[in-house]
């Protein structure tokens, strides 16, 4: 029995080795690097921009409000480590024209040379029941979110590819790998997300990253046909997947029990006002 389990493992990892792309890319070195960060002013995007800068970065901010960059630019000014930094602001809704989107991407080129890294954090969630959602509301989403990073992508990826250097980040969510109660317009926003990223990677290259312990165990659980990018990657989800499903399953017992909990006080709550 030991020696077929054996045998299983190591069928397994040869299949791995040939079918998987298990060499991963080289760390882009950011020194010197041009980094252009959408939705860039605030969150998650600003708080890229810090490290990429620490790291002596050139960062190119991308959002809508003008005010915010500024305030930015100012706190990434202060994490500079040499005086040749430069932060560069542009002001555009990257999900609205692409044409524009380009052309602001051609601009920071000419300024600050090509993109060797794209950040795509713009983005917004709104939650709500389905029924309660203007039908507006999922079309802005998806716009901001979806296309918000389809567009920018686009316009680097050319030259990327003809430099053979150069990387782009996807910013998806939790509410990207499992769908959750009143989400419905911002989860499918974000699994549009994960399906243009394992659709380029097949084009182009790397994919997935995790943070946290509740993230490790959301992108095993929800690997499906996405690719490893090594052979303990492999592994790891082959032998973690019960575990992980079980735990799972307490989890997604828990929020059924908390929505329906809500859905009941919600009702006694309405009957108790009808008939007050």
């Amino acid at each position: 029995m030991l020696l077929l389990a054996a045998a299983f493992l190591v069928a397994f990892v040869l299949l791995l080795y040939m079918v998987s792309p298990l060499i991963s890319p080289k760390p882009l070195a950011l020194p010197g690097a041009h980094v252009v960060v959408t939705g860039g002013s605030s969150g998650i995007g600003k708080c890229i921009a810090i490290e990429c800068y620490k790291q002596g970065a050139f960062i190119t901010l991308v959002a809508r409000n003008e005010d915010k960059l500024l305030q930015a630019k100012k706190e990434i000014e202060m994490h500079s480590i040499n005086d040749k930094q430069v932060v560069l602001c542009i002001s555009v809704d990257v999900s609205q024209d692409y044409n524009q989107v380009e052309n602001v991407i051609k601009q920071a080129q000419e300024k600050l040379g090509p993109v060797d890294m794209l950040v795509n954090c713009a983005g917004m969630a709104v939650s709500g029941k389905f029924e309660d959602l203007e039908v507006s509301t999922f079309e802005r989403l998806m716009s901001i979110n979806y296309l918000g990073s389809v567009y920018p992508s686009r316009a680097v990826i050319t030259t990327m590819k003809e430099r053979r250097v150069g990387r782009i980040v996807f910013v998806s969510s939790q509410a990207g790998q499992l769908g959750l109660f009143g989400f419905t317009a911002y989860s499918a926003s974000k699994f549009a997300i994960r399906g243009l990223a394992e659709a380029l990677q097949m084009e182009q290259g790397n994919f997935n990253s995790s943070l946290g312990s509740d993230g490790y165990m959301l992108s095993a659980l929800t690997c499906g046909m996405a690719p490893v990018t090594s052979i303990t990657e492999g592994l790891q989800q082959v032998v973690t997947m019960g575990l992980f499903r079980t735990i799972a399953l307490f989890y997604l017992g828990s929020f059924d029990s908390i929505v329906r909990r809500c859905m009941m006080q919600r009702e006694k709550s309405e009957n108790a006002d009808k008939t007050a």
